[in-house]
């Protein structure tokens, strides 16, 4: 298997190499212009001019002018874009057009955009029927958070599900875990995303915005996208002649979490190429109730690296990375006496010794924490056929978790899993035919996960094969854009019987051979194999009734093979507390999402309302065993009985909306007061034998009410030295979460609570304009409210969940004032500077 995936690996990276075409010159051509301002006519420097499609691009030099050489001649949409003038966006035919100027318009309104995912290529967001949020380079700037993910608790329709500071997976519309696929720069994110407490591993630096799919997107990415898709996306390349460098600086005050990154970026007009290191640590974050909260101290170090090219043929880049991160995950223990946090010294220590306060305020990771590894490594190629397209996306990816859980064997994992994931996506995009722009590709993976290793055999060691063909095309009707298309997809899963044996040096049961006859010899899981299959779709239109009103309808289909834990799991988790079991006769999830949206954008005000209706069939959830005498099923194991649950599956149906009003009061055009509204129901209405109760007519971990207002200042003139400034404030409130999934004490009512935030930032420059720093400081949760989210797994983490406290679980972080400071050096001096 390991020398199967190196010689793929080795394939994938020449490739590109081989498929170039003998003559790259054929079909060459250049585009230059000027872009200046509509209200003046004065020229801005700065702005940036990039075809999405093609992965090239220039910044205007100080006189407005831009060149971009080594384009194909072919159709491509370009975007224009400046902060403070609205995003212009046109397709240019460069077998025509050699010059081509650009007119911007000032703008206080949110720019629109271009987006690259969920279609099957750049497509102006406003003409995109499927629902999709974009995140910007400015967003990510002015919310701090901890990692990456966490960063989009804000989006309207976006939750996350948290267990501490350093570990979130992403909920859309209230669904998550399986049902949600994260992509980096397009390529699939494959870590055992079926456990909770698994989060997503990627150096939250290196992304520069976010577009997030909300809704079923089986139809581009195939199986566990069929609640939507978070696509992580990097800066775009330099231009040509640049050879930048950039240093960070961190420091979050709640946790005191330290963080730094450096990065080079270069293009010498041959070569693309780049890097960046980064690194953060943290203590245990703290709150009013619970002071430092122990066990969520973390560390983590990230490296990557690539080269490209961009030629008139297409383009190439290959890009490596190394995530690696030590972390702590709490477990709730505490002294019953005094509520101060416990730690185990034995594998039967039950009462613990209380964690005394100068481990609590170091940084030093504890014997018991997870160790996380991650490398990636990826080729991204386009080539041009004439007026078509192929474009190819291959990477691959190991997964190695391990989890120590033994107070006495420090270095043995209770949890080891290695996880080696191919991917690959080919798309032949057709030129364009009476107006229509078919698409047709085929993606899917290569998977093989190692769970042999540890004493916590949970989920046995497995393969399978995704293969997804698919057919996509859109046309521009006058005011109408109209997409969808069809796919169909295929998994073929199967694992190995699984036999077990006690370790006589350790005491604890590992993976064995099978025995006949040895008694010591026990079967943990039976072989097991299966092919799922399901067909999913898409089918939408986008109204432009005029340059301010979009009216948007799509109707989509996914599918989602079952995960591993599903189906096959088998053991007893510490994280979780019980005994999980699988069913190997679990089908296809299947939902079918019905969207409708209204934009408006006008001088001083946007509007946007989003209502969605999505129902799921063979819905997976956990339900609690009952036992042949009545009561609980328990497990026994080394002396603690654990509750026993297996998965099942029920209709579910989740209906909701997001709402938004970005007032920009004239004449105050500066002055933004953005307001946003988010809300879902989630009802299980039974079905495949499933019993409706009171306390099971509702599903787990959906997100409440939640409000988002903002009044932020934007001054891009500054004052002397001081530029491109900005002020904000902000309140969110999250309102009551009194339906909730509340079988099996699986959650409880999560009482309202009130955040009030607030930062500002901007640039320090020299005489000749040039930033010298960049400079932020956000503060969160400023009034220290002592608050819970229903999203956090850490509330129901409590050996005393009743201790006349009336406060059960662990509570949120507190107070937190972020300071960040990033200082750009300019290695090659050029007048033609990246938009940052």
């Amino acid at each position: 298997m390991k020398r199967f995936f190196r010689t793929i690996l080795l394939l994938l990276l020449a490739a590109p190499a081989m498929a170039a075409p003998a003559n790259p010159a054929a079909g060459k051509t250049t585009l230059s212009g000027i872009v200046t301002d509509k209200a003046s006519g004065k020229s801005i420097p700065g702005a940036e001019v990039y075809f999405p499609d093609l992965h090239t691009g220039a910044v205007t030099d100080l006189d407005g002018n831009y060149v971009i050489q080594d384009l194909p001649t072919t159709k491509a949409l370009v975007k224009v874009s400046m902060v403070g003038y609205a995003t212009f966006t046109a397709t240019i035919d460069l077998a025509t057009e050699t010059t081509r100027d650009f007119v911007l318009s000032e703008s206080v309104t949110e720019m629109h955009d271009v987006v690259v995912t969920g279609s099957a290529k750049a497509t102006e967001l406003k003409r995109d029927p499927v629902p999709i949020a974009m995140v910007s380079r400015r967003y990510l700037r002015e919310n701090a958070s901890t990692n990456a993910i966490e960063t989009l608790n804000k989006v309207p329709g976006v939750s996350t599900v948290s267990t501490g500071p350093n570990v979130s997976k992403p909920y859309i519309r209230g669904l998550g875990g399986n049902r949600v696929l994260t992509l980096f720069d397009g390529v699939r994110q494959e870590g055992q995303q079926w456990g909770e407490e698994h989060g997503v591993e990627v150096d939250q630096f290196l992304i520069d915005r976010v577009e997030v799919v909300k809704g079923p997107a089986s139809l581009m990415y195939g199986s566990d996208a069929l609640a939507g898709v978070i696509n992580l996306l990097p800066a775009p390349p330099v231009p040509a002649g640049s050879l930048n460098d950039s240093v960070l600086g961190a420091y979050d005050t709640n946790n005191k979490g330290i963080s730094s990154s450096v990065n080079l970026d270069g293009n010498n007009g041959n070569l693309l190429y780049g890097g960046r290191f980064s690194g953060k640590i943290a203590s245990d974050y703290r709150n009013r109730y619970d002071g430092e909260v122990y066990g969520t101290k973390y560390n983590e170090k990230d490296l990557s690296a690539y080269l490209g090219v961009n030629r008139s043929w297409g383009f190439t880049r290959l890009k490596f990375s190394i995530y690696d991160n030590l972390q702590e995950v709490p477990d709730g223990s505490r002294d019953s006496t005094s509520r101060r946090f416990t730690y185990q010294t034995a594998e039967e220590d039950e009462a613990g010794v209380i964690v005394p306060e100068a481990v609590l305020n170091s940084y030093t990771i504890a014997d018991l924490r997870q160790h996380v590894q991650y490398y990636r490594a990826t080729a991204i190629s386009s080539f041009n056929i004439g007026g078509s397209r192929l474009t190819s996306k291959f990477g691959f990816s190991r997964s190695i978790r391990r989890e120590y859980e033994h107070p006495q064997r420090p270095d043995l994992p209770g949890l080891h899993l290695i996880l080696n994931t191919l991917t690959y996506d080919l798309k032949y995009h057709f030129a364009e035919l009476n107006g229509w722009e078919p698409t047709v590709g085929v993606n899917g993976m290569v998977q093989a996960n190692n769970a042999a290793g540890g004493t916590e055999l949970v989920v046995p060691s497995y393969r399978q094969f995704d293969i997804g063909p698919f057919l996509h095309t859109k046309k521009t009707l006058g005011k109408w854009d109209v997409s969808g298309g069809v796919r169909y997809d295929i998994r073929n899963f199967s694992n190995d019987a699984m036999f077990t044996r006690m370790d006589p040096t350790t005491g604890f049961d590992v993976a064995a051979g099978p025995s006949p006859g040895d008694t010591s010899v026990v079967k943990q899981f039976d072989s097991y194999s299966h092919i799922f299959n399901g067909a999913s779709g898409s089918l939408g239109a986008a109204w432009n009734m005029n340059e301010r009103l979009t009216l948007k309808a799509n109707i989509g289909r996914g599918y989602r093979a079952p995960s591993v834990a599903e189906t096959s799991a088998k053991g007893v988790h510490p994280g979780t507390g019980l005994q999980q079991l699988g069913d190997e006769n679990l089908p296809p999830e299947f939902n079918l999402q019905e969207d409708l949206g209204l934009f408006y954008d006008g001088t001083h005000v946007t509007v946007s309302a989003e209502v969605f209706n999505n129902t799921v069939s063979n819905y997976v959830y956990n339900e609690k065993l009952a036992s042949v005498s009545g009561g609980d099923s328990l497990f026994m194991q080394d002396g603690q009985a654990y509750p026993v649950f297996k998965f099942k599956q029920t209709t579910a149906r989740l209906y909701g909306g997001e709402f938004s009003v970005d007032v920009h009061p004239h004449p105050l055009d500066r002055l933004h007061f953005e307001n946003t509204l988010s809300f879902v129901f989630a009802e299980n209405r039974g079905g495949n034998g499933a019993l409706i109760t009171d306390s099971t007519k509702y599903l787990p971990l959906i997100p409440p009410l939640h409000t988002n207002s903002e009044l932020r200042w934007d001054m891009p003139k500054g004052a002397g030295s001081f530029k491109r400034l900005f002020v904000k404030v902000g309140v969110q409130m999250f309102a009551t979460q009194d339906r909730f999934f509340a079988a099996y004490a699986t959650e409880t009512r999560t009482p309202g609570y009130t955040l009030l935030d607030a930062g500002f930032g901007g640039d320090v420059v020299n005489t000749a304009g040039r930033t010298l720093f960049s400079f932020t400081v956000l503060g969160s949760n400023l009034t220290d409210v002592g608050y819970q989210s229903n999203m956090s797994r850490l509330k129901y983490f409590d050996d005393y969940p009743v201790n006349g406290t009336g406060r059960s679980g662990i509570y949120n972080m507190g107070r937190n004032v972020s300071i960040k400071v990033v200082v750009p050096f300019d290695l090659r001096r050029n007048e033609a500077k990246p938009v940052q």
